[in-house]
């Protein structure tokens, strides 16, 4: 069950004309298994990428797009997720004594990106319950659903995209990009119809990590979705799916049915931090963009990469060094 200190409304009629969206539910309760030992104590989605914890990339990615109420999902022992986003008084002093201007601003950014609010999702029964848990604190209102494994960069305009069509379309938008055939297992799948504007598809249908073969397309769900309300409804029927939980993907099959869901297709770039090999990789490739550190960290890989040895290791580069 979600920890809500009231019921949630009753659903009110759609609007007549489209109603700008404000409103970011950002789903942080999972156990980060894949990385432990880091995560027993400290929540996946504050692990660094460079300099900032991932769900700040996250956050700050709504913001850019106007989304200003933010509703953080959490769960047991993600208390860090919280005192990030609120404002550190003793480290502020501290900072400010010093005359750390700098580090005085990183530090205060978090608390001023949004208006943040936190709830628990209780019981871990997948994103589709955790998105329902989100119910009372959205209402009536189209919300955006962003994922923290995926990080998109901040040049990129994707969500803002998303926010366009369900304007001008209503009914939800999902993000969609194209994979590689044999990677379709690792997401939700689309089936999807041409509707004449380019980059944009009507989804026929959904499928919860198909194998290759089962596959409707080659066309993969990504983190980013922009939902109509009545998503709630037909999450609160939604039986538990695959690995038994409640799944997003099952309740927009069903508004796919109806003709309701439209795919943003994304050819640009983002960045993957589910597992251990692509976390790295998004570090490195972050790191490599900065220009406080891109130049001199660039410089040290392509050093370090060709002094590699036959096994892997880098040994005899890190004894040149």
């Amino acid at each position: 069950m979600c920890r809500m200190t009231a019921p949630h409304p009753s659903p009110s009629p759609a609007p007549a004309s489209p109603r700008p969206v404000r409103k970011a539910v950002v789903p942080a309760a999972g156990l980060g298994t894949r990385f432990l030992p880091a995560t027993k104590a400290t929540p996946k989605e504050m692990l660094p990428v460079v300099d900032k914890p991932a769900i700040q990339y996250v956050v700050e990615e709504a913001a850019k797009a106007g989304l200003d109420d933010i509703l953080m999902v959490t769960g047991r022992h993600k208390r860090a997720i919280e005192d990030h986003f609120d404002n550190a008084f003793e480290l502020e002093q501290a900072l400010s004594a010093k005359g750390d201007t700098v580090r005085l601003e990183a530090v205060r950014d978090p608390a001023r990106l949004a208006d943040i609010h936190h709830i628990r999702q209780g019981d871990p029964l997948g994103l589709g319950h955790a998105v329902l848990c989100a119910r009372h604190h959205v209402g009536d209102q189209p919300f955006a659903v962003l994922l923290g494994d995926d990080l998109i960069d901040a040049r990129e305009t994707l969500l803002s995209r998303m926010l366009d069509v369900r304007d001008r379309r209503q009914g939800s938008v999902v993000a969609l990009m194209e994979v590689d055939p044999s990677q379709v297992h690792r997401y939700g799948c689309a089936a999807v119809a041409p509707t004449g504007e380019n980059g944009v598809v009507r989804v026929t249908g959904l499928v919860e990590k198909p194998s290759p073969q089962k596959a409707p397309s080659n066309y993969a769900v990504i983190g980013r979705y922009v939902l109509d309300p009545e998503v709630f409804d037909v999450l609160e029927k939604t039986a538990p799916g695959r690995g038994g939980e409640i799944q997003l993907t099952d309740a927009l099959q069903e508004l796919a049915a109806a003709g309701t869901v439209h795919g943003v297709v994304f050819d640009g770039l983002r960045y993957d931090t589910g597992d251990k090999a692509d976390y790295l990789r998004t570090v490195v490739r972050i790191a490599c963009e900065r220009p406080d550190l891109g130049p001199e960290f660039t410089a040290w890989l392509k050093d370090f990469v060709a002094g590699l040895t036959q096994d892997g290791t880098g040994r005899e580069e890190s004894r040149a060094a």
